[in-house]
């Protein structure tokens, strides 16, 4: 018999494996034949084992050569390019704006609402958004950031956003998917000096990068967007930084003053030229706007529509509660002539006269009042006149507290009442009647978080019961969602609700 000796694990497995497969196959073979084979099975396993181990020493001596050669600089880049990812100045990023919930009123039916819903909601007047949205809103936002060996560094956005206040799950034929922002924006260029050595450069379809808004209204204070380009942070002087742009938005499809042939119809582009500038905390916004051929439009019997616009905004940025303790808080008066009488979207509206006028007031602050109790009061306000029609004016002003109490650390009771004051006269315009009253909603909403603290903090699940109560003049206005049957008087609503960003 052949003495057998086993050199490795892999060699004992294979024997015990080529043992047993042996004597099942081969019962009526000699043991001399057996053994004699499985010792051959034994040296090839080796060999083969032998050889792997020898390809894995190489491999890791190439892997010793390769990193020994590189160079600490070359390793020092790799190193600042994974972070630079995972800090998220390089690769691709994804953020989310998204809500959506179930509004039913006391007579078990869905509920036409919204932040915009009395008369006054047609110029721009909010109130509350707690327990008050009935809508699917979502805004999926795509972000490559690309930074270069000289150091410059690129940004691309496109951002797609849809609504419906339907409740199927399948609303193609209603939502509104949209791309909304398609730009690049160039930042940290070499070559720029001077005044522009931190300034980027951009062009495409966006958002303004410096919009701000009242959330729990569900409104910006200043809304800038279209399509065009504009350069960033120019730094004309220590305490003043400049940004400028133009934005194009278009008018489509309204009906042209011609008697002779009636129902031809128009468009044009309103150009926006912007200059933006920051001093300190304060803010002071300039536009001017042209869209030519807009006169030609038919908005009133003897009324001429604005074909020019001119828009200013002083703000105030703080980094306290009014001064009076930790928080934030922001200030603005808005003023806009012509074209510009669109105070918070600029210049997005073509149906407003050559006399429009228009003042603003937003106003808003948070803070903590105990260590468990936050508040956010707001106050948006403004007056009009001969916005679409010679003599019609626009009077409102909101006033609008969010309280909110956290009681552990995944859950939170939230509260919001708000009242919102209107004297419109609209001269007619467009079959609407003068109304003057007041609006006032009160919400309770239990919330739910993976982690309480603070104002922005979220995802959230809200449960919601909110009363709303409004002079019943207002129903006669005749363009707004407390005029429709059904919809008078006092109410009581209920619903569930999540909203999300990150």
């Amino acid at each position: 018999m052949h003495k057998m000796t086993f050199k490795t694990p892999l060699a004992i497995a294979i024997a015990t494996a080529s043992l047993g497969m042996s004597g099942v196959a081969s019962a009526q073979m000699t043991m001399e034949q057996r053994f004699a084979e499985l010792e051959a099975r034994i040296e090839a396993a080796e060999q083969r084992a032998d050889a792997a181990e020898r390809r894995a020493e190489i491999a890791e001596q190439s892997q010793s050569t390769a990193v020994a050669t590189e160079s600490d600089a070359e390793i020092e880049e790799r190193l600042a390019r994974v972070e630079r990812y995972a800090d998220g100045e390089e690769g691709f990023s994804f953020n989310v704006y998204a809500r959506s919930g179930l509004l039913i009123g006391e007579d078990g039916k869905s509920e036409n609402a919204g932040p915009y819903l009395t008369p006054a909601g047609g110029e721009g007047g909010a109130v509350g958004r707690l327990g008050n949205e009935p809508d699917t809103y979502a805004e999926a936002i795509f972000n490559y950031r690309m930074q270069f060996d000289n150091g410059a560094k690129a940004l691309y956005r496109t951002m797609i956003a849809d609504g419906t206040t339907s409740s199927n799950d399948w609303t193609g034929g209603e939502s509104d998917l949209n791309v909304r922002q398609v730009f690049a924006e160039f930042s940290d260029l070499p070559s720029f000096t001077g005044a522009f050595e931190n300034a980027s450069i951009w062009a495409g379809k966006r958002f303004d990068r410096d919009n701000f808004d009242i959330h729990w209204l569900d409104s910006d204070v200043i809304f800038l967007a279209g399509t065009g380009g504009g350069i960033y942070d120019m730094q004309l002087a220590d305490n003043w930084k400049s940004n400028l742009s133009i934005y194009g938005r278009s008018f489509s499809d309204y009906p042209i003053v011609d008697r002779e042939n009636p129902g031809l119809e128009g468009d044009t582009d309103n150009l926006i030229l912007t200059s933006n500038n920051y001093f300190g905390n304060w803010q002071w916004m300039v536009n001017g706007m042209s869209a030519a051929d807009n006169d030609e439009r038919d908005i009133d019997v003897g009324q001429t529509a604005a074909d020019t616009g001119f828009h200013t905004m002083i703000a105030y940025h703080g980094d306290s509660f009014f001064g009076m303790g930790e928080g934030s808080f922001k200030a603005a008066v808005l003023h806009g002539q012509g074209l510009g009488a669109e105070t918070k979207s600029i210049g997005s509206r073509g149906d407003l006269t050559d006399d429009a006028t228009a003042t603003r007031l937003a106003l808003y602050g948070t803070t903590y009042i105990a260590p468990q109790w936050r508040v956010a009061p707001s106050i948006l306000a403004e007056t009009s006149e001969d916005r679409y029609a010679q003599g019609d004016k626009y009077n409102w002003a909101g006033l609008n507290v969010r309280l909110a109490n956290e009681l552990t650390q995944n859950f939170e009771m939230q509260y919001e009442a708000g009242y919102q004051w209107m004297d419109l006269d609209p001269q007619g315009y467009s079959g609407r009647n003068a109304v003057d009253g007041g609006f006032s909603k009160f919400t309770i909403a239990p919330t739910f978080k993976p982690e309480v603290g603070g104002f922005w903090q979220r995802p959230e699940i809200r449960l919601f019961t909110t009363f709303s109560d409004w002079d019943d003049d207002l129903n006669n206005y005749g363009a707004s969602s407390l005029g429709n049957e059904g919809f008078t008087g006092g109410q009581w609503t209920f619903g569930v609700q999540t909203e999300v960003w990150f």
